[in-house]
């Protein structure tokens, strides 16, 4: 079976307008978490977000831009990145695929226009609202730029949406349906229901006061995730591809475990992420004790992190260092899994890893060993990368040199 490897990577987050500005803030131990000013949030418990440090539209054409929803913009601006990295592979069109995951799709657009017609407006309703809200359409724009004809797919699996791309898109390569893909995750739904909606469930941290340090996973006094936006893409070749036109590889995707839960629509399951973390080390062939290090999904809510501590301790051990990066960007949603599993990568990569901002005391229920303090310079062998989903979805993934 071909081996997926890593030769491009592309973001737009919460902590800069690329990859090496994004990894920077991670590696510094950055918030990109600020108070949300718009007079809509003025009524919501909780007004605080991980709003783009760099707007998609200072590189995307007014005219180009005002066809896209924000979402689309933000897959856009990461792809071209990771393609550029990626040396800009000439391939085949016909072996050249896009998977880009997301949660909710043109969620921004969808509301917005939906206003109208509540105003009695309804003629002025865009007719390019339905390609702006598609959840596919993030997929569908990239595989045109690109002219990719081997399939522009898009999972759908809430905060599970970008893992389960990078899973897909290795998969097209190890079976041999593609030389190179184009994956990974976007999401743009800072918007008023979202926010609202959330915030009814007790989702979302109230710390209005203090947004920087709002987002506090494994903390003993975290109180729901940050709202976040944003957008992480990789480029997955086969091994031999990548060989063949001398192509630099960052790292790559060594296994994948996907599994559903299928016990509750938004509690986490721990003993679905267990088997989800052991499907992929099986499909990677390594141990447990091949692992130094794990990206966990960790949201800073109270019940979800210290079930992903319990799964990660029964099927890893205690000893793999565990961070999680939604302290500095808040949670990315469908981007999430994307840029958690670039984050991964890197340090395995670069050998260091982020350390978790804002965990002052660790939750006494939390048992494994979390990278408090400033990034750690470390041998890491293999990582894991996590990422659950309202919906029971369970996705881990593996990384190796």
């Amino acid at each position: 079976m071909r081996e997926a490897v890593v030769t491009g990577l592309g973001a737009t987050t919460p902590l800069g307008g690329d990859l090496p500005s994004t990894w920077a803030g991670l590696l510094a131990g950055r918030s990109g978490v600020t108070l949300i000013e718009d007079e809509w949030a003025a009524e919501l418990p909780s007004r605080i977000a991980g709003r783009l440090l760099v707007e998609p539209t200072e590189s995307i054409p007014r005219h180009e831009a005002r066809r896209l929803d924000r979402v689309e913009q933000m897959a856009l601006v990461a792809s071209r990145e990771a393609w550029q990295d990626a040396g800009a592979p000439e391939v085949d069109p016909l072996r050249l695929a896009v998977v880009i995951g997301t949660g909710i799709g043109g969620a921004t657009t969808m509301l917005d226009q939906y206003e109208l017609i509540l105003d009695g407006k309804a003629k002025r309703v865009s007719p390019n609202t339905i390609p702006m809200l598609m959840p596919n359409g993030p997929s569908a724009y990239v595989s045109m730029e690109l002219g990719a004809k081997a399939g522009a797919r898009t999972p759908v699996s809430a905060c599970a949406a970008g893992a389960e791309a990078i899973a897909f898109a290795a998969d097209l390569i190890r079976l041999g349906r593609a030389d190179v893909v184009v994956t990974g995750g976007a999401e743009a739904c800072v918007h008023h229901l979202t926010m609202a909606a959330f915030a009814q469930m007790r989702a979302l941290s109230t710390r209005n006061d203090s947004p920087a340090t709002a987002s506090r996973p494994f903390d003993v006094t975290r109180d729901g995730f940050v709202m976040g936006e944003g957008a992480a893409v990789l480029v997955l070749e086969s091994e031999e591809f990548a060989r063949a036109r001398g192509a630099r590889v960052h790292g790559r995707v060594a296994g994948s475990g996907i599994t559903s839960s299928a016990a509750h629509i938004t509690a986490s399951d721990p003993e679905g992420q267990t088997r989800a973390i052991g499907f992929a080390l099986a499909d990677a062939g390594l141990s447990p004790l091949d692992v130094d290090h794990v990206h966990a999904h960790a949201t800073s809510t109270p019940q979800g992190d210290v079930a992903e501590a319990e799964a990660i301790a029964t099927a890893l051990g205690t000893h793999p260092l565990v961070t999680a990066t939604k302290s500095m960007t808040g949670h990315l949603i469908g981007a999430s899994g994307a840029l958690g599993a670039m984050s991964a990568l890197l340090s395995v990569r670069d050998g260091i890893v982020p350390g978790v901002l804002n965990l002052t005391e660790i939750d006494p229920e939390i048992k494994v060993e979390i990278a408090t303090g400033a990034a750690r310079e470390t041998r890491v062998r293999a990582a894991v990368a996590n990422s659950f989903g309202f919906g029971g979805h369970n996705v881990s993934l593996v990384f190796t040199p």
